[in-house]
């Protein structure tokens, strides 16, 4: 068997298990979609609020 003939059983296997995937629908897409960039978001908010807190507590106490 050549690495050509190799290539396309791969392929043809890769397409019949991509058939029985179960995918989400649109709506379900987008619902997680939204959750993962409102938490991202929620995460970077928290992060940077105790980076801005820290800084300062490091300029008032240490830096002076």
């Amino acid at each position: 068997m050549t690495i050509t003939q190799k290539i396309n059983i791969f392929f043809k296997e890769v397409w019949v298990e991509m058939k029985r995937v179960s995918w989400l629908s649109r709506k379900d897409i987008i619902k997680y979609t939204l959750i993962v960039l409102a938490v991202t978001i929620a995460v970077a908010l928290f992060l940077g609020g105790l980076d801005f807190i820290f800084t300062e507590i490091i300029k008032r106490f240490v830096i002076r």
